[in-house]
Parts: C-alpha cells; sequence; structure tokens
C-alpha cells in the first residue's frame, strides 16, 4: 500500500519546499524575461503565443534569445544544454547547416507558389530511400497528415472507425482524442468545444493488448489502426515482442489498414523503427524534424493503397477532397526537406544520436540506482525518458498512473536552474548530433544534484 505522504518515494512537504525554492531562484536570475513579457505578453490569448506555453513548469516562460546546434541563450544571457529540441521538432540539432543554407538560397527564389520545384522531386525519390516505397504527400503538420491518412483509410475500406491505442498520441486529430474508460470508449476529459461522441468514428484498446485489437477488427468496424510504433508523449511504453507481427497479420486478415506515425519514433533510427525493424505499414507519416525544423510532415501509400485510392477517385463526384491546406508544399518545405534528407538525417548522425543517448541512459539509471529511486529509464534510439514509477510500463493505463506532474515540475525546474532543458511533457529528452559529452554529463550530474535534494 503506498504511503499518502510520498510521491514517487519523495515526501511531498519536501516537495513543497523544493518547488517554492526553485520556483524563486528562476524568478530571480531572469529579470529581463519577465519585464519582456510584463511589456509585451497582454496582446497574447493567456499570454502566450500558443497555449502549450503554459505547460513549462516554471512560474513564467523561459524567452529565448537565440539557438544553435544544442544550446538555447535565454534573454538574461543563461547558456542552456536542450535536451527538449522543440519536442522533436529540431531532433538533429538547431539550424543546421545545409538548412540554413537552403533556407537562404530558397528565400531569393520565392517562398510560395503552389507548384513543384526540382527539390521537390528530388525530394521524393529521397523519402522512398529513407523510408520506404511509398507514394508520398506533403503536409505542414503531422497532424495535417494523420487527420488525411484517415480519409484515404476511410475511402478506400468503406469503414468508418479507426483503432486507436489509450493514451495516444497523434497531434489534434478529433478521431484520435479518445480513451478507454472501464472498457469503453469515451472522449478524453479536457477537450475544448467538443460537440460530438468521438466513439462514433474511434475505438480504443490498450497497447500490447492484442486480443483486444482482434476483438475490434473482428466487428468489421474499422477502416485503420493508427499506432505508433512506441508509445510516447506519455510515460513512454514499449511494444512487447511480436506485437507489431500481430497487429500486421490481424490487419490484413481483417480488410483494416496499418497506419504507422512515426512522428516520435524517427528517433529511433535511419528510417525511423519501421526501418529499424523491418515494419510494413500501409501508410505510413512522419512529421516535425523531417525538414529540420521547418514546419512539414509527409504521409506515404504503400503502392497497394495508392492504386486503391486511384480507384476511388474516379467514381467520386468532382468537389473538394477535404484534404490538403494552401501553404503545405510550398518550395521553403522542399529545400528544407531535402537538405534534410540527403546531408543531415544520415547514418553518421544517428550513430552518434545513439551513442549518446546510451550514455544518458545508463548515466541516468545509475543515478536512480544510487539513490534507490523507485524509479525506471526507457530508450529509443536518441530519444531517452526517465519515468517516476518502477517499469517496464505495458500499456497505457499504467502509463498514465506512472505519470507524476507535481513531481515532474519540480524535476524540470530544477533541471534549468542548472542549466538543462528537457521536454515539458513527462520527462523526455532527446540527443542530436551536436550534442556533445559535456553536455550529457552536465545533465546527469545535474539529475544527481536534483535526487539528492528529492531523496535527502
Amino acid at each position: 500500500m503506498s504511503d499518502p505522504d510520498l510521491i514517487a518515494g519523495v515526501p511531498a512537504d519536501r516537495l513543497a519546499r523544493l518547488a517554492l525554492r526553485e520556483a524563486r531562484r528562476f524568478a530571480a536570475a531572469r529579470p529581463l524575461s519577465q519585464k519582456a513579457l510584463a511589456d509585451g505578453a497582454a496582446p497574447w490569448l493567456g499570454g502566450v503565443p500558443m497555449h502549450w506555453m503554459k505547460d513549462w513548469p516554471m512560474p513564467f516562460p523561459l524567452v529565448v534569445a537565440s539557438a544553435k546546434g544544442a544550446r538555447l541563450e535565454d534573454l538574461d544571457g543563461f547558456g542552456i544544454d536542450d535536451f527538449c529540441l522543440g519536442d522533436t521538432g529540431s531532433m538533429f540539432g538547431h539550424s543546421p547547416a545545409p538548412v540554413a543554407r537552403a533556407i537562404r538560397q530558397q528565400a531569393r527564389r520565392g517562398l510560395t507558389y503552389m507548384l513543384p520545384t526540382e527539390d521537390a522531386l528530388k525530394a521524393g525519390r529521397l523519402l522512398t530511400e529513407r523510408f520506404g516505397d511509398f507514394r508520398w504527400q506533403i503536409a505542414t503538420t503531422a497532424t495535417d497528415a494523420n487527420r488525411f491518412a484517415l480519409r484515404v483509410a476511410r475511402a478506400v475500406t468503406g469503414r468508418r472507425k479507426v483503432l486507436v491505442f489509450n493514451g495516444c498520441y497523434h497531434g489534434t486529430v478529433d478521431d484520435t482524442m479518445v480513451a478507454l474508460d472501464n472498457g469503453r470508449t469515451v472522449n478524453r476529459p479536457g477537450l475544448v468545444g467538443q460537440v460530438t461522441d468521438l466513439s462514433d468514428v474511434a475505438v480504443s484498446v490498450e497497447f500490447n493488448d492484442i486480443a483486444a485489437v482482434e476483438a475490434a477488427l473482428a466487428t468489421g468496424q474499422i477502416a485503420a489502426v493508427l499506432t505508433e510504433p512506441v508509445m510516447t508523449n506519455s510515460c513512454m511504453v514499449l511494444p512487447r515482442a511480436g506485437f507489431h507481427d500481430g497487429l500486421r497479420t490481424l490487419t490484413r486478415r481483417y480488410g483494416a489498414l496499418l497506419i504507422i506515425d512515426e512522428t516520435h519514433t524517427i528517433s529511433s533510427g535511419l528510417g525511423g523503427y519501421t526501418r529499424v525493424h523491418s515494419l510494413s505499414p500501409d501508410i505510413f507519416v512522419v512529421g516535425k524534424c523531417v525538414a529540420g525544423g521547418m514546419p512539414t510532415a509527409v504521409w506515404g501509400l504503400g503502392p497497394d493503397v495508392a492504386a486503391r485510392l486511384a480507384a476511388y477517385d474516379e467514381t467520386r463526384p468532382p468537389g473538394h477532397s477535404g484534404m490538403g491546406t494552401t501553404l503545405s508544399a510550398n518550395p521553403m518545405q522542399f529545400a528544407c526537406l531535402r537538405a534534410t534528407l540527403s546531408d543531415v538525417m544520415t547514418p553518421k548522425a544517428y550513430a552518434r544520436m545513439e551513442k549518446g543517448a546510451r550514455r544518458l541512459e545508463r548515466g541516468l539509471a545509475a543515478v536512480i540506482a544510487r539513490h534507490k529511486a523507485p524509479w525506471h529509464v526507457v530508450r529509443v534510439g536518441a530519444r531517452v525518458e526517465f519515468i517516476c514509477a518502477p517499469g517496464p510500463l505495458t500499456n497505457g493505463a499504467e502509463a498514465a498512473a506512472a505519470h507524476q506532474p507535481r513531481l515532474e515540475a519540480v524535476i524540470h525546474t530544477m533541471l534549468l536552474n542548472r542549466g538543462c532543458l528537457i521536454a515539458p511533457f513527462h520527462n523526455m529528452m532527446l540527443v542530436s548530433p551536436a550534442t556533445k559529452k559535456a553536455q550529457i554529463d552536465r545533465l546527469i550530474a545535474a539529475f544527481d544534484e536534483t535526487l539528492s535534494d528529492l531523496f535527502a
């Protein structure tokens, strides 16, 4: 039975004292940031340009002056080792040189004109070389890409529902904003302005529960299974042995499509988890860092699905498809996509990222063991996460129970006050090709100092 005065092994009263101490330390050190926010934040709804900027646990947002490689500098002149990297958007480092050059060159040729370029044609070939034999389309965000992929799945199967996993993350696609509540699919709590019952179009089951997947597919209502290869944006959950083989076998048996969303798991290695582990999705989606930080996502249809979509298009009446946005597929995206695929997303870069992430994983695990914390560390390629609960976790329900927002908020602020930034959503850290060994060691030392205070 758990002690109500302990939060993941940390006394609640100690946590409250540390939270107050670290918040004061952060605020006292940043008078210029505070003044800039006081002078300029009022026109923004909630004081920030995007609401999730308030999800950082500090007393007020960090105001960034510049970023390069794996380092940030804030308005008050503090240099910060960046392990958040734009929540994967800058996974290969801030402003990789080939991407920065591509932006300068394309800016002289125009920013958008709704027509292809040579870069677009070359990027298509590079996408196939990196990720596999798909027929590609461009989008601005992975949310858009997933939304469009689901339209295709419903069109070619004639079915209405998508199967997603409890606790999943696929951007802000309405259909995926469901949860599992006592065996029932329900709308996730907290949705803004939600007026429809999403269980009409979605089914939620637990990750790694292949029997539940088959039961849902056997209804004949499922157009597609949409999944990340590893559950992220929660306390990270790895697939059990055979789980992905089971998904592929069952979707084929029951006539559903398999959509793999690699927006976070592109950290797994060259070509993403799909290439590293020889998965064979019908539709492949990846976004965030695929163009080096320029807002870009891609989605690709396997040749069979592309042929089925072409046949469907011949029979549908003329009119809007409901897919595509005006500024998607602009020449700046293609210039950056080509530069990233050819010169940034390389075997050498991934080898460096993997080596650094292993060092970080081992170091964090050693700190946890030394302080006898009831926590664990999990890694997927360049993506590392410490979880304030025993592990491994096997599904979304366990991941939700392992999440400790009060504790994690204090840890994040303590790490930042010691010069290290990690992602605000849970405890995710990325190692980029630009991340130096000294930066990794500084993060491990800051984590050790943090746990020394938490478990004093």
